[in-house]
């Protein structure tokens, strides 16, 4: 199995595929050989975000849910192998992940071909989730077959909320049935009252079969399959406890793909050869073909934004490389939707930003992995120090505009300084805007996560970007808004409405 030493597996993390460094985008990787890392990218190219389906006919696309009882028993080998191995056979195959994570999206994109996409009611609301499944699986080309990893427990969700944003409650969302990952190690017949508790907790969750990991002999399959024999779950494959997949890790799970390229294509490949030698493909097939037709029209970027915002077509740059790999690839397609000419760049090379540029927007990512180099990147934080047009930065983005972290000196476009500390700070927020930006109207609610080890001095500015919880978090000057807050624009696509027309200004 794919193992991260010191990972508490899937804990409602950011993590996820990285944009492409430095140049305008060329649309998706679906052609892409195998395992092509560049496949990561979300596609920058308007035209290739149009659903080549009809958006409002049912459509009956195969899909399926993988989840488990808890964090750490193999969701992501699982879902990911399946990726790859489905590919390999010809199919094309639609990766999405329940929850905000980045991470895992960004193995998926590497093994599918395709942008890893994020199914969070939280995020984006639950009348959102199902349109976005199946635009992400009509995008650029129909999928044959949409595979759906869950994050934490099959059963939890935002705390306090009765399993809102769970894998099961996005699972009767989608009418998708579920593919249960069970560790194994140490238990025998017992893993079948699990797979019969989790499937009892809740009835119009479909649990379809069951994939046995860190099994430890024939004699330990057998048992387990029996076992769940007598309780009607399926046993669609075993994976053997010696069969394991290392994969780099740090302080906030797995290392994303853009930074280990190589390695991560290997890491795939392993899994693909994993999966397809212990999973019967055939039998997660016809479970998939069990889902019912998805009856909700596709989300539409451009008819989420309303259009273009004007009659030129501005350009934003979205920072990218291995130091901000954290984007959603719904936040391009709206930019684009919105008539902004969307053109990555990478902090760590790139000397100066994009030609043309009029906004930039800095997301997620390690800046804290790469302080060193974006450093000698001066330059470019000079250049960033001074511009003149809107800047949005989210975590990391918000480190690298500050004057230092950790000691380090970054752009010092905000007055402010960063360090890492031991404490993880991580969670969803229901937010509200207090001062008007490029982004936002004071008053307008937005929903988003933190996730990250870092603390800012001082924690928020005069003119601060959010309140929740009774307090005030974040940063607004006159032409940034920054805070530790990730949202998800699909969830409030104004936002990529009101930065085009401040770009356009």
């Amino acid at each position: 199995m794919v193992t991260a030493p010191g990972r508490r597996a899937d804990q409602r993390r950011p993590a996820g595929p990285a944009a492409p460094a430095g140049h305008p985008p060329t649309g998706p990787a679906a052609a892409a050989p195998p395992l092509d890392p560049a496949a990561a990218a979300p596609p920058l190219d308007p035209a290739a975000a149009a659903p080549p389906v009809d958006p409002a006919a049912p459509w009956a696309l195969p899909r399926v849910v993988v989840a488990a009882p808890a964090s750490g028993h193999g969701k992501t080998t699982v879902a990911t192998g399946l990726l790859a191995a489905l590919r390999r056979r010809g199919l094309v195959v639609s990766p999405h992940k329940v929850g905000p994570d980045y991470i895992d999206p960004g193995y998926h994109a590497l093994a599918a071909g395709r942008p890893g996409r994020n199914l969070d009611p939280w995020l984006v609301g639950e009348e959102r989730v199902a349109p976005l499944l199946r635009h992400g699986a009509a995008t650029p080309t129909p999928a044959d077959v949409a595979v759906i990893e869950g994050v934490m427990g099959l059963h939890d969700g935002a705390v306090g909320r009765r399993g809102y944003a769970s894998t099961a409650h996005v699972a009767r969302l989608v009418d998708a049935p579920v593919l249960l990952v069970l560790d194994t190690t140490a238990q025998g017949r017992s893993a079948a009252a699990l797979a019969l508790g989790m499937a009892a907790f809740d009835p119009d969750v479909r649990i379809g079969g069951a994939i046995l990991n860190r099994v430890g002999s024939p004699r330990h399959e057998s048992l387990l399959r029996d076992a769940l024999a007598e309780v009607g779950v399926p046993v669609l494959g075993a994976v053997a406890r010696a069969a394991e997949v290392a994969a780099p890790a740090r302080h906030l799970g797995l290392v994303p793909v853009a930074e280990r390229a190589p390695e991560s294509v290997a890491i795939v490949a392993a899994l693909a050869d994993l999966v397809a030698a212990t999973v019967d493909l055939d039998a997660v097939l016809d479970l998939a073909r069990t889902a019912g037709p998805l009856h909700a029209p596709a989300w539409d970027p451009v008819g989420a934004v309303g259009g273009p915002a004007g009659t030129g077509r501005p350009v934003v740059a979205v920072a990218g490389g291995p130091a901000f790999t954290f984007s959603y690839a719904e936040t391009a397609e709206l930019l684009a939707a919105a008539g902004a000419t969307v053109v990555s760049f990478d902090p760590l090379r790139d000397p100066g930003l994009p030609a043309g540029t009029r906004a930039v927007v800095v997301g997620g990512g390690f800046p804290e992995a790469y302080a060193p180099q974006l450093a000698d990147n001066a330059t470019l934080r000079a250049e960033l120090a001074d511009f003149d047009g809107p800047v949005v930065a989210e975590c990391a983005g918000l480190l690298y505009l500050g004057r230092q972290l950790d000691g380090v000196p970054m752009c010092g476009r905000l007055d402010l300084t960063a360090r890492m500390t031991d404490r993880l700070t991580l969670g969803y927020r229901d937010a509200v805007a207090v001062t008007g930006s490029p982004l936002h109207r004071p008053g307008d609610p937005v929903r988003g996560h933190e996730f990250h080890r870092t603390v800012t001095d001082p924690g928020h500015g005069d003119r601060p970007a959010w309140r929740w919880d009774g307090a005030e978090h974040g940063f607004v000057t006159d032409r940034v808004h920054a805070s530790y807050l990730h949202t998800h624009w699909a969830g409030h696509p104004h936002a990529a409405r009101r930065l085009v027309e401040a770009a356009s200004r």
